[in-house]
């Protein structure tokens, strides 16, 4: 049961299990639970979820009310519990709230529900070089919502797919693209055109081998999602290569603890400049998010700066940079893969490395376009498809 009166969101919360009871304290209430669960709830968060629409604009779903405007000391007149299992709270100004149990059992905040919701958060499936690329088809993506939430999934904890049967006129790949949100346009444009030419304003553009990297860390915030697509490929040379950066930083962080550290606490500036412009971003390489995992890798030897650390600190960064750069050469994390007309990559720019080995231009064409799409975009996508 959920009714827009009692849960102030677009999405559904089913009821797992239903309230059996509520003990008020003098600053919570605890709500008891049929599998006898206890979750308390403070006086104060309550009021501040409350989810009527005088507190919510129905329209939006977002709050217009704001708990600075209540006392401190604030307690309900009245709790209890309805015949639809809905929590009724009476405040003293004369507020009423009423709060869907599917709702609060989401959002219940005692150690149990709070490590249910942790060990509910998508976890990151690190490969290394016997992946087995998941392969996705651009005409049934193009049609099939069902199949494009898939594609999507195996983006975000995978890292790394290939798609197929992609019509190779140049800007097919903004019809893809634009499936999960809008592209990211950077100096290099909306698409990108990957080919050797004389006036390069990147080594992307050159017949050159590209090392292993994260493209634009030089950017506060790296591009989430990478779109490369293969129109012609008719030279020799030039086969994609990919790692886990996030499986080399968990083996970095086993085997090397001291450099793991070093490489999330020492930062490092990467450049990015040319004719008409110059970026720049101090940052570690490898960021941890608010739970302590890897978050996201930022690396390119090509666009690294001078170091620019302590006397004492700088021995110590150059041994953790050495050695992230000697892994990600292992054999055991590398996959290597020709991409043929019609296909295209699209891997996490922020954990996904990618490489190239060099090609010979005398000997045929080859052309691919990019583009770029946030992470946030993508993760967006998900949920509303999920809904």
């Amino acid at each position: 049961m959920t009714t827009a009166a009692a849960v102030a969101d677009f999405r559904t919360y089913p009821l797992i299990c239903a309230p059996s009871g509520v003990q008020s304290l003098a600053d919570r209430i605890n709500l008891e639970w049929a599998d006898g669960r206890i979750s308390p709830f403070h006086h104060l968060w309550l009021r501040d979820n409350c989810p009527c629409d005088r507190c919510v604009y129905s329209v939006t779903r977002e709050q217009v009310f704001e708990i600075v405007d209540t006392p401190d000391d604030l307690k309900p007149t009245a709790t209890h519990i309805d015949n639809d299992g809905c929590l009724l709270i009476d405040w003293p100004d004369g507020h009423h709230s009423r709060f869907d149990p599917g709702w609060l059992r989401a959002h219940a905040y005692d150690d149990v529900s709070r490590a249910e919701r942790l060990a509910g958060i998508p976890q990151s499936h690190l490969w290394r070089s016997d992946l087995q690329i998941p392969v996705f088809e651009y005409t049934v993506l193009m049609n099939d919502n069902s199949a494009l939430l898939q594609w999507l999934l195996a983006v975000r904890d995978i890292g790394l797919t290939q798609v197929r049967g992609v019509p190779t006129d140049p800007g097919s790949l903004k019809l893809i693209a634009q499936r999960i949100s809008f592209i990211r346009e950077s100096n290099f444009g909306v698409l990108f055109n990957v080919q050797s030419k004389a006036d390069a304003d990147s080594n992307a553009y050159t017949a050159f081998n590209l090392p292993l990297h994260t493209d634009l860390p030089t950017r506060e915030l790296q591009p989430g999602l990478q779109f490369l697509h293969c129109l012609v490929n008719d030279a020799e040379g030039g086969e994609s290569i990919f790692v886990d950066g996030f499986a080399i930083a968990d083996a970095l962080r086993s085997e090397d603890p001291k450099a793991f550290q070093a490489l999330c606490e020492i930062p490092v500036e990467f450049r990015n400049k040319d004719r008409h412009s110059d970026y720049r971003c101090l940052a570690p390489i490898i960021a941890l998010d608010a739970l302590g995992r890897v978050a996201e890798i930022r690396m390119a030897n090509f666009l690294r700066g001078a170091f620019d650390t302590s006397v004492e600190q700088m021995p110590r960064l150059y041994r953790a940079y050495r050695r992230f750069i000697a892994m990600s050469r292992e054999s055991r994390f590398r996959v290597m893969h020709r991409l043929n007309p019609g296909e295209l990559w699209c891997f996490d720019n922020r954990r996904t490395l990618h490489a190239r080995n060099a090609f010979d231009p005398a000997t045929g064409a080859r052309h691919f376009q990019g583009c770029y799409i946030d992470r946030d975009e993508l993760l967006s996508r998900i949920l509303v498809l999920q809904r």
